[in-house]
Order: structure tokens, then C-alpha cells, then sequence
């Protein structure tokens, strides 16, 4: 017997289902049959955004569970898993029977619940070893992603972006290219504004380059230097929450920080981790109370339930033990970061592309093409589905880009002069 979590505007209810390879359309069926929310009604996803979609035209913009032919598994939906549900209209709301009480044997009367037992097998240990090898970044990606923060924002605020490369059968992850979306940076708290529609430009660049999304990268403030901790709860919270969506084993989180050496020069440094698999299953499992945390020492976590730590039975844990240290190197990626970088403090413009094309006219067509923010802002003028593919095709083998596309840039290049 699997269980699926729902977590809706009335909570958090449960599915049960004996086939784990079902679709997403027989767990609408099943949603119908336990929790009362007809099919036609329900929109899912496994984005938690979705709960604060208040119209029809917001709730449509979640698809990535709207296919009901899409087998859950393939989605990395299982036992304990958490989907989000909204749905119009009004139902009863299905209240399930309270936990049994257990005596256990030795206890002398006392009762125990089962949410009591389950939480003494819920032991947090460090994970020695992370599932990828090690991660390389690609030399300008990363250096224009710490310039912009160290020359700009001289580390003032938080920044972050979305790290896209490949993931060997090894387990080594190498990052080319980094997105930065919308955001707002303060000195604690990051708060991504995510574009679906940019997202979905981005991931169709990637795919065409061979590439996917494998990381999520982002910065510390000068001001957080002086606490003793390796992540912030609220750091803790963002990166297992972008974790367990990307549903990838060797997803990798990487902080970029200002670190004084031994001369009392600050340079900038760079770490990378995994978040552990109990992390991540603590997560899924809505054991983590991010909001009750707001009051406690930033180095730990609070659980809603006590937790095994050391042999002890604790709420707070360390974040330190949902760190998997990880091994840095570099390389030098087969793309470009010399255009300029979306949603920074101004706009890119088609001006900006016509500048590029100019400053780099010694190359060939292909090579100057050849930048991933260049590729973002052309695609915005472009068919997904058949010029970026075009397009990333030629860019992956280096080959001649066709005279049509070049002069399809070029007019683009053009439009804004």
C-alpha cells in the first residue's frame, strides 16, 4: 500500500493507493473517490505556488502534473509524497479516524500513538557521501555570477540562480551556464519570482543544448559572516524545498560568500553540498516547521515532531546534518557569459544584441550565438518549438547557423534601434 499526501486549502489529507505505477489521471479518480473534489475541478501539481493561484488563468499555468496519461512514477511521485491540490467549488471535507494507541511491551500502561513510534524511527544522521561525484563550474559562468554580486551589490543582499549543465553517469555534474530569475535579495531571506514563461524558454534552451537543470546557486550577505552557521534555516528551507522539485539525486546547492583569508583579505569563496536524502525526506514528509523557526537560533531547523539525534529525542536539529559536503572543480564550458544577464537592475533590450553582434563580428555567426543569455533574449521573438531547437542544434555541434536564422538576428538586432 502506497500513500500519497495531499496538501490542499484545508490541509494536508491522504490518498491510498495499491498500485504505484498508476497514472496521473487514476490518481484525479482516486482524489474524486476519497477526498470528494470531482476530476473536472482539480488542478495538481507538485509546485507549492499553486495554492496561491486565486483564478482559473493562474491554476493553468501549473501543467507539470496535467497529462493523466503520465505515470506518477516517472514523476518520482511515491510513498509520502506531497502534491498540491486547488480546486473550485466546495465539498465535505473527509476527516480520518484518530491514530490507535499502542502499549508497548515494558511501558507500564503508558499509551503511545502512532505517530509517537513512527517518530522514534525517524533517526537524523550525517550522510557521509553524496550521490554525484563532484561538480565543475564553468570558469565565466560562475565568475560573472560573483562579479555582479561582489562589484554590484558588494555582497550586501542575497542573490540566486538556477545552475543547467549535464550529469555524467559518474555522478559528475558539470554547470555551463547559470539562470538568474526574477527576485527579490535582502540580507536574510531570498524570494525567487519565478516566471513561468522564462522558465520554460530557459528549459527549452537547455534541452537543445543537451543540458538540464542540476543546481541552485546563491549568495550570503556580508552581514550573515558574523553567525556561526554553514546555512540558515531559511537557506536550509529554499534549498531542500528546490531539491525535492527537481526530483534529480545529484542536485547540488552551491553558496557563494565573502571569506576573509589569512592576509585579512576577503576573497570570494565557493562551497557546494547536497542536501541529505533524510533532509529531503523529512521535506516530503512535512516534518519541517519552517514558520515556528522564525524565533530560534538560524543554525537549526524545528520539526513539528521529535526526531532521533545522537540517541536523543529532539525538535531542533543542526542544520549542519543536512549538509553532504561536495568536491569543486572547474572548466571551461562551450558557451559564452559575455552578453548581458537578465533581471538585474535594467532590462535587456534587442539593443543589447545588436551591440553584441557588433563587438564580436571577428567570430564566426555560430561562435557568437554561442551565449546562453543572448539565446534567452532572442528567444523571446522565437518558436520554441522549432527555431530555438534550430537554433541550440547548431550552437551544441558549432556548425553554420543557415543564412534564414541569421538574418532573423540580425532584424531582431535591429528592431530596437
Amino acid at each position: 500500500m502506497v500513500m500519497i499526501r495531499v496538501r490542499s486549502r484545508d490541509g494536508v489529507e491522504r490518498v491510498s493507493i495499491d498500485n504505484p505505477n498508476i497514472t496521473i489521471g487514476e490518481l484525479k479518480t482516486l482524489i474524486e473517490s476519497e477526498l470528494h473534489v470531482p476530476v473536472p475541478n482539480q488542478t495538481l501539481s507538485l509546485h507549492q505556488n499553486l495554492l496561491l493561484a486565486k483564478s482559473p488563468s493562474d491554476r493553468s499555468q501549473f501543467t507539470d502534473l496535467s497529462n493523466p496519461e503520465i505515470r506518477i512514477s516517472s514523476l518520482k511521485i511515491g510513498h509520502g509524497s506531497l502534491v498540491y491540490l486547488s480546486y473550485d467549488g466546495e465539498r465535505d471535507i473527509v476527516t480520518s479516524s484518530p491514530r490507535p494507541t499502542i502499549t508497548p511491551a515494558g511501558s507500564f500502561g503508558r499509551k503511545m500513538t502512532m505517530d509517537d513510534l513512527i517518530a522514534k524511527q525517524m533517526r537524523v544522521t550525517r550522510q557521509e557521501n553524496p550521490h554525484c561525484e563532484l561538480v565543475s563550474f564553468d570558469r565565466d559562468a560562475a565568475n560573472a555570477f560573483q562579479r555582479y554580486v561582489n562589484d554590484t551589490l558588494a555582497f550586501a543582499v542575497k542573490r540566486g540562480g538556477f545552475m543547467y549543465g549535464t550529469v555524467s553517469e559518474e555522478g559528475k555534474v558539470e554547470v555551463d551556464f547559470i539562470y538568474e530569475p526574477p527576485q527579490l535579495g535582502q540580507e536574510e531571506n531570498l524570494v525567487l519570482m519565478r516566471d513561468a514563461e522564462e522558465e520554460k524558454r530557459v528549459d527549452a534552451i537547455a534541452m537543445g543544448l543537451g543540458m538540464r537543470r542540476v543546481g541552485f546557486i546563491f549568495t550570503q550577505a556580508v552581514g550573515q559572516n558574523q553567525k556561526d552557521y554553514t546555512m540558515s534555516y531559511l537557506e536550509v528551507a529554499q534549498a531542500v524545498e528546490l531539491h525535492a522539485e527537481s526530483g534529480l539525486d545529484q542536485w547540488v546547492t552551491a553558496l557563494v560568500k565573502l571569506q576573509v583569508n589569512d592576509d585579512g583579505v576577503a576573497d570570494v569563496h565557493f562551497e557546494a553540498f547536497q542536501m541529505s536524502d533524510m533532509c529531503v525526506r523529512l521535506f516530503k514528509e512535512d516534518w519541517f516547521d519552517f514558520q515556528a523557526a522564525k524565533d530560534l537560533d538560524p543554525k537549526v531547523s524545528r520539526m513539528k515532531k521529535d526526531v532521533v539525534v545522537g540517541g536523543k529525542d529532539v525538535q531542533e536539529v543542526d542544520n549542519d546534518f543536512f549538509l553532504v559536503v561536495v568536491k569543486i572543480f572547474d572548466h571551461q564550458g562551450p558557451l559564452s557569459s559575455t552578453f548581458p544577464i537578465e533581471n538585474r537592475n535594467f532590462p535587456v533590450t534587442t539593443k543589447a544584441v545588436k551591440t553584441h553582434l557588433e563587438r564580436t563580428k571577428s567570430l564566426s555567426f555560430v561562435k557568437r550565438i554561442s551565449d546562453f543569455h543572448l539565446l534567452l533574449t532572442l528567444a523571446r521573438f522565437l518558436d520554441l518549438n522549432a527555431d530555438v531547437p534550430a537554433l541550440t542544434a547548431c550552437v551544441l555541434s558549432q556548425t553554420a547557423v543557415p543564412e534564414g536564422y541569421q538574418l532573423l538576428i540580425e532584424s531582431i538586432a535591429n528592431a530596437g534601434v
